[in-house]
């Protein structure tokens, strides 16, 4: 270890080696000159410094605020000289020519020592205004005070924080924007949500709906196919009798009325035509008219066709059916020869009429419908309730509003504007071009009574057309009607005739192709009525 006691005469180097002092300096000297040229060394070091720092600096004396000086790149930013400075106080200088404003400054640069502004705007030689921030010290020097300023430029970074600035807001702004779209979003994207839970709940429960609508769409088209092949031979009604404009008449006054119809007349004479009309001239013209000829179906059918059935309702149910009247819904049901329905069926009919429900075979489920009802007969269906064959209460409930047809014997005007009716539309499917009618023939069709009335008219005049060649068509008219003894007979005899002839050509056989029936255009059920009634009964005098 070194002693701490040293003498006068010894120097300590920097490595801290002892040494004499050359040429007998004495240690005093050694020390100032060393001073001397440390601060030389300093004083190079900090102009170095001053002259090549990249912000601006200027020294300005504390008391006076006079400038003492100022580096290159104050000079730069500025664009003054180092002349323009030097000698001068600081509020004489052009930039800093707002004196009230240096003056302030400099009295806090001189009692708070150090100062600094973030943001001040100075203008150079050119005119052109600068951002600058500013940071001050006070140093003691030679027992005075200097001020250092040291300047720096940042127009540079102001701009590029108001461009920044700026981006920000517009990026705020949209996000503000983005955010609310998608506050909207989501806000319509609940309300879907919710309206497709409410479509679901209401899907499942219209379910069973769609899936019997869907079998009562398949029961009508089945049901349409089946009505083609029975379209009316024309679409209006044919003649200009009295007794014809009065059921025209008749019909325009019903059809717009929701009210049940009873259509009442012969065999042939166009009931189901004027069942059409109404329901043509009905604001129900817009869904199909459904028919049910009651006569024609299977006692042990007709309810479940009327009604419709469950699977399984009884034996041989192998499917469900949807019903005539639930196929009629919001539209007309034809009810043909209302007075064969069975009596059972006839309370389950009336209840359709007062409540419009009913149940089908099989389900315990009530089905209710809006259908409107018209009906037909061929017999004095009052009489048939005095007879106990029919309800006196559904005959009151269908017999609203009563239509009389007339039959043709009763309108014989109406004759040849039939024919020709019918000759226009068969000349037309069988390609035939008739002209003319023999007067004759048109004696003989007026002179016949026509028991089958429109449908026979109708089979006499095809009939003729398929055996004449030529332009002109004769008509041939059954032999009663040509007979001079017949002339003499009652209509009821001449009826009975007619019947006789046709089922001995027939061979008695009543229903069928070619059977009586069928030559004498009316229904089967219909012939079968008559005979009875006019007492014709197969025996020896009529085979």
């Amino acid at each position: 270890m070194q002693s701490k006691d040293k003498t006068e005469g010894q120097l300590i180097n920097d490595s801290g080696e002892q040494r004499q002092p050359a040429g007998g300096e004495t240690t005093r000297e050694t020390l100032r000159r060393r001073a001397d040229e440390e601060l030389k060394r300093s004083e190079t070091r900090y102009r170095r410094l001053f002259e090549t720092a990249q912000d601006g600096i200027v020294l300005l004396d504390a008391d006076t605020g006079q400038i003492l000086d100022v580096n290159p790149f104050l000079l730069k930013i500025l664009g003054y000289s180092h002349k323009d400075f030097l000698g001068k106080k600081l509020w004489e200088i052009g930039p800093f020519s707002d004196m009230t404003a240096s003056k302030l400054r400099f009295e806090e640069l001189q009692t708070k020592g150090y100062v600094r502004y973030e943001h001040l705007p100075l203008e150079t030689r050119d005119g052109r205004l600068i951002d600058v921030e500013v940071v001050s010290n006070v140093y003691l020097v030679d027992k005075g005070k200097i001020i250092q300023c040291n300047i720096r430029d940042i127009t540079l970074r102001k701009q590029a924080e108001e461009v920044l600035r700026k981006a920000y807001d517009e990026m705020d702004l949209r996000v503000k924007e983005r955010t609310e779209e998608l506050i909207a979003a989501n806000e319509q994207l609940l309300g879907e949500i919710e309206e497709r839970k409410k479509a679901e709940e209401s899907l499942q429960g219209t379910l069973l709906e769609i899936k019997e609508l869907r079998s009562k769409l398949r029961e009508e088209n089945l049901y349409l196919r089946e009505e083609i092949t029975l379209l009316h031979s024309h679409k209006d009604i044919v003649g200009n009798s009295e007794a014809i404009r009065t059921v025209l008449q008749q019909i325009e006054q019903v059809a717009p009325t929701d009210s049940t119809v009873l259509i009442q007349g012969e065999t042939g004479t166009g009931k189901e035509l004027i069942a059409h009309a109404i329901h043509n001239l009905s604001g129900r013209k817009g869904r199909l008219m459904i028919k049910v000829n009651c006569a024609a179906l299977p006692p042990t059918l007709i309810e479940s066709e009327l009604f419709g059935r469950e699977k399984g309702a009884f034996t041989g149910a192998l499917s469900k059916q949807i019903g005539r009247f639930e196929l009629a819904d919001a539209s007309t049901i034809f009810l043909d020869e209302v007075d064969a329905l069975p009596l059972e069926l006839q309370s389950k009919l009336l209840r359709v009429l007062e409540s419009g429900e009913f149940e089908r075979l099989g389900s315990p489920r009530t089905v209710k419908v809006d259908a409107r009802i018209i009906s037909s007969t061929n017999r004095n269906l009052a009489r048939v309730v005095s007879e106990g064959g029919f309800r006196e209460d559904l005959y009151y409930r269908l017999n609203v509003f009563q239509i009389t047809v007339p039959p043709l014997r009763e309108r014989r005007e109406d004759i040849l504007p039939l024919v020709w009716s019918f000759v226009k539309e068969l000349s037309k499917r069988m390609g035939q071009r008739i002209e003319s009618i023999p007067q004759k023939s048109v004696e003989a069709l007026q002179a016949y009574p026509w028991p089958g009335n429109v449908r026979e008219l109708r089979n006499i005049t095809e009939r003729a057309m398929i055996i004449t060649a030529g332009p002109v068509l004769h008509l041939d008219v059954p032999r009663i009607a040509q007979s001079g003894e017949e002339q003499c007979m009652t209509l009821q005899e001449v009826e009975k005739r007619r019947i006789i002839e046709a089922l001995n050509a027939t061979g008695w056989r009543v229903s069928g192709k070619d059977g009586s029936a069928e030559i004498l255009g009316i229904n089967p059920k219909t012939l079968e009525s008559r005979m009875q009634k006019l007492g014709i009964r197969r025996n020896k005098n009529n085979t």
